[in-house]
């Protein structure tokens, strides 16, 4: 799983969820369930996606933390995953496709503006589908062809 980037660098944000699906697909993935993503960050299995350790400014890009925007991704290693997955927790919320009730969707890990409880592994929350924020991006996920 490796979020959308801009030629800028920066995550692809202002999209909703639709827009967010269309694009995964044209990376060649689609969006990961909010279970999926959360496998992915540790749910379960650890408080924050790289451990119990709570977040610096080396983590995650988070309220206390970041520059208050959005930020090149990549450069807070110490926010890895085991599995070596950056800018899981912070930076931006990205879109599932677990739908909710009432036309919404479940968004997982957090933005820049979030407190370090939305960093959290477990932490999931819903919105409306047809919300476009700078701080909701994309992180496809893509099918692993079957071992021969």
């Amino acid at each position: 799983m490796t979020p959308l980037l801009l030629r800028s660098g920066l995550p692809v944000t202002g999209i909703d969820q639709g827009e967010a699906a269309r694009l995964a697909r044209e990376a060649g993935g689609r969006l990961p369930t909010s279970a999926e993503w959360g496998r992915m960050a540790g749910a379960g299995r650890r408080l924050y996606p790289w451990g119990e350790e709570r977040p610096t400014a080396a983590h995650a890009n988070l309220r206390e933390l970041g520059p208050g925007q959005t930020a090149p991704p990549w450069h807070r290693t110490a926010g890895a995953t085991p599995d070596g997955l950056l800018d899981v927790a912070g930076n931006v919320w990205e879109w599932t496709s677990t739908a909710v009730p009432g036309d919404g969707a479940v968004i997982r890990g957090g933005s820049y503006n979030s407190l370090s409880l939305y960093a959290q592994a477990a932490y999931e929350t819903e919105v409306p589908t047809h919300l476009r924020s700078a701080g909701i991006g994309v992180r496809p996920v893509r099918e692993e062809p079957p071992c021969r």
